[in-house]
């Protein structure tokens, strides 16, 4: 059976992305800080999917050493892996020269360490296949700076660059490497906002797309991906 690992797997896009690969017969490993959201969704995923095997973790994606041990727990467990998700990520709004101190440190160390440390870790369980696929949660802010977006659209620039030379790197090795750059997405980042439904992109599309660009043939790889509302960016 096949397997899949999503960061930051129990809301939003990280869920959704676990959702689709679960309906199509994949094993699931997920973290998330919260030891009680990992439990309620394992619990959904086992009732609706009894046939996949479910590997949760309590993670906090800023600390290397547990980055680190969620992957050795992979390893140990399972010993191969098909698809990695890097989705673990945080946004803090604010201008370069107003927000707080630290501000840089926390979103560099959430949007782009965590993914270079735990990739690193599960590169050779990954490797010796020749396949697989590596898909790095990106945004429109890692190709365009926008207001308030400070540091947050700094760790996004990072993140794709992390994947472009991920891309070059691997692509010998039979790894594709995909980044997805979505605009706005209905989540936990945009609870209470007083907007249409349709004013925002569903967190399903992003799960949908992720599938879709996994099932094409080895010999070809999807190496950005942008969505944006179809009314456009906010």
């Amino acid at each position: 059976m096949k397997k899949v690992v999503v960061t930051g797997g129990t809301k939003g896009i990280g869920w959704a992305i676990i959702e689709v690969f679960a309906a199509n017969g994949f094993d699931i490993a997920f973290c998330s800080r919260s030891k009680e959201d990992l439990e309620v969704r394992a619990k959904e995923l086992t009732a609706k999917y009894p046939d996949i095997n479910v590997l949760i973790k309590v993670v906090d994606m800023r600390q290397k050493e547990q980055v680190i041990g969620f992957a050795q727990s992979i390893t140990e467990t399972w010993g191969a892996l098909d698809v990695l998700v890097n989705n673990a990520g945080v946004f803090l709004p604010g201008e370069i020269s107003k927000e707080e101190d630290g501000q840089l440190e926390a979103m560099i160390e959430t949007n782009l360490y965590s993914a270079y440390h735990f990739t690193r870790a599960l590169l050779p369980v990954m490797t010796p296949k020749k396949q697989g696929h590596i898909f790095n949660m990106c945004s429109i802010a890692s190709k365009i700076a926008y207001p308030n977006g400070g540091s947050y659209s700094i760790s996004k620039f990072a993140l794709l660059g992390f994947s472009k030379v991920l891309r070059e790197e691997l692509k010998e090795q039979g790894l594709r490497v995909t980044s997805i750059m979505p605009g706005a997405t209905w989540s936990n980042s945009w609870k209470g906002v007083d907007l249409p439904e349709d004013r925002l992109m569903q967190a399903s599309d992003i799960g949908k797309t992720v599938y879709a660009a996994y099932t094409l043939s080895q010999s070809a790889v999807v190496e950005d991906i942008v969505l944006r509302p179809q009314l456009g960016d906010l």
